[in-house]
């Protein structure tokens, strides 16, 4: 039968790679952020107003069936 191998790399090398990541990070500016965030926001707003409207169409559709 096959031995498992184990990884016996200290934990704190998991972190200092983590930590390595962490510095790769990009974050964006405040101006950069706030435009991203409105567009989010836009977004989910006319995806919303889009859903209920289908809803209502939908709800109507149905009542006229049903009746």
């Amino acid at each position: 039968m096959g031995e498992k191998t184990k990884n016996n790399a200290p934990k704190t090398s998991w972190f200092k790679g983590l930590k390595a990541e962490f510095k790769k990070i990009v974050w964006p500016d405040k101006k950069t952020l706030g435009k991203q965030t409105a567009a989010v926001v836009f977004v989910s707003v006319v995806l919303g107003a889009i859903i209920t409207v289908v809803d209502i169409v939908a709800q109507y559709g149905i009542d006229l069936l049903v009746k």
